[in-house]
């Protein structure tokens, strides 16, 4: 087979936002585009839709007049699949079920030419299982565009257990002719994206759940302090709940039901009761005319210590002392070897979310990971009832003194951040360790899939190789369940650390 030419014929099947978005792609590559639909009378209207936004394009400025009408002339409506004969590369974007696409595809087998690549945009289905309808599956793969696909650059190309090295190798190429940045996976459920994003969701909803915060707080803090675009509650309202709520069910489903993969009861009665978000008016926030966001919890200001002791390395929180000497607090440092932490003058302890609760101490604190100390807006503090009054007011005024909004959260091991970043990178080494992914193509696709601030391995090598595994196994001995359990891939990197630090 051979790379396939800009020149060369395209055909998109199916119309709705993703195939007018996929047909729009390749047309602006250049290419004639032949769009096809079972309905009658669809085809047509979709280039007349797809026609308007080559129109905003040249508004913008980003397409030249000559360049739309030319556009405008390679757009082919299909009156049926015969139409399709000439076709290099065939995407489908039909309804996400099997036996469609199935059939689909050995109609297409009829008519192309056996050197046309096929390709499910499917988010949802396995690609092995749609391929295994076809006499050649070596040609079959998956082209899985993110939503809008003219302006999201990510596109998953998949290989499932038949696709040919060729066939995944042409249309990488292909989609990186067409301005796109493509990485290449294994057919995986969820395949890179919609596998590792799984924690996001699920630790935000676990800590709503457990009634240890409410919605908008939880996300002030993943943006405030973590450093994500949207926090949990208010992406999954853009999303849909009904479909985020789909694709979580569907992975955990393709999974065995496996636990770390379970989906929201608090997320599942949202769907039943009809609360879908901003597309139905109101989700976990209400869009109605008129409604008021809530606003996340803030403390209420406090008295900054005059100083604090610095016991043992803080790690990933390291760049705090520098911060605190510059906001005139004193800070003292104790040689001695008593943990990693700080010392409050009211004898309290401040330390780092580690997987445990301030339950099982007698005076603690614990503040949440973020992205950059420095420019975080927000942190987020948790306690026990056994905390002192005065210990929490110390922990609360020196943050302020820092520049940051407090939230004080309930008792819940691994708080936020700390939790929900601990799970994606464990996940992120389990898919490479399985091969599902480069390590370089999960960061990537984390990156620009769902605009996290850093890829997995990125977090990982910042936070430190043992971080994550320490956070879960933390967690997994207060939740034994199996959800926190570490993976074997992110033991052996823990441990391996450890190994060549000389440990015996």
């Amino acid at each position: 087979m051979t790379a396939l030419d800009l020149a060369g014929p395209v055909a998109v099947v199916g119309t709705g936002t993703m195939g007018q978005g996929i047909a729009q792609v390749a047309l602006v590559a250049g290419h004639p585009v032949h769009l096809y639909d079972a309905v009658p009378g669809r085809a047509s209207a979709a280039a007349e839709a797809i026609g308007a936004r080559l129109d905003r394009l040249v508004e913008k400025g980003r397409l030249t007049g000559a360049e739309r009408d030319a556009a405008r002339a390679r757009l082919r409506p299909a009156a049926g699949i015969a139409d399709l004969a000439d076709s290099g590369l065939v995407v489908e974007a039909v309804l996400e079920r099997l036996d469609v696409k199935q059939q689909l595809m050995r109609e297409l087998e009829d008519v192309v030419p056996s050197d046309c690549l096929l390709a499910t945009n499917t988010s949802s289905l396995s690609v092995t299982a749609i391929g295994g309808a076809l006499r050649e599956p070596g040609r079959f793969l998956g082209l899985h565009f993110f939503n809008p696909a003219p302006l999201l650059p990510l596109v998953e190309v998949v290989s499932g257990f038949a696709t040919d090295v060729t066939s995944a190798t042409r249309a990488y190429e292909l989609a990186r002719a067409w301005g796109k940045t493509p990485v290449a996976c294994a057919d995986t459920p969820g395949f890179i994206v919609n596998r590792i994003a799984r924690p996001f969701y699920a630790e935000a909803f676990a800590v709503h759940e457990a009634q240890a915060a409410d919605p908008a707080t939880i996300d002030a803090v993943l943006r405030e302090s973590g450093g994500f675009r949207m926090g949990a509650f208010e992406l999954t309202d853009l999303i849909g709940q009904d479909v985020n709520e789909s694709v979580t069910r569907s992975v955990w489903e393709a999974f065995f039901q496996d636990v770390r993969f379970t989906p929201s009861l608090a997320q599942r009665r949202l769907v039943e009761s009809g609360r879908h978000g901003r597309k139905s008016g109101h989700g976990w926030y209400d869009y109605g005319d008129g409604a008021e966001r809530p606003e996340p919890h803030t403390a209420e200001k406090a008295q900054a210590p005059a100083y604090v002791v610095v016991e043992g390395d803080l790690g990933p929180a390291a760049e705090l002392v520098a911060l605190i000497r510059e906001a005139g607090i004193q800070v003292r440092e104790d040689e001695e070897d008593h943990g990693t932490r700080l010392v409050l003058p009211s004898g309290g302890q401040l330390a780092l979310a580690d997987g445990q609760t301030a339950v099982e101490f007698r005076d603690v604190v614990y503040f949440d990971l973020a992205l950059d100390y420095r420019g975080a807006t927000r942190i987020a503090l948790s306690h026990s009832q056994d905390t002192q009054t005065q210990t929490l007011a110390e922990a609360t005024g020196l943050f302020q003194a820092l520049g940051k909004d407090v939230s004080v959260i309930g008792d819940v091991p691994g708080m936020i951040v700390a939790r929900t970043v601990a799970r994606i990178v464990d996940l992120a080494h389990d898919a490479v360790a399985k091969g599902v992914a480069t390590e370089e193509d999960i960061d990537t696709a984390m990156r620009l899939g769902v605009n996290y601030p850093l890829g997995p391995f990125e977090w990982s090598r910042r936070l430190g190789r043992s971080w994550a595994y320490d956070v879960l196994d933390d967690l997994h001995m207060r939740d034994p369940s199996g959800r926190y359990a570490p993976s074997l891939a992110l033991y052996r990197h823990a441990y391996a650390s450890e190994k060549r630090e000389g440990t015996p």
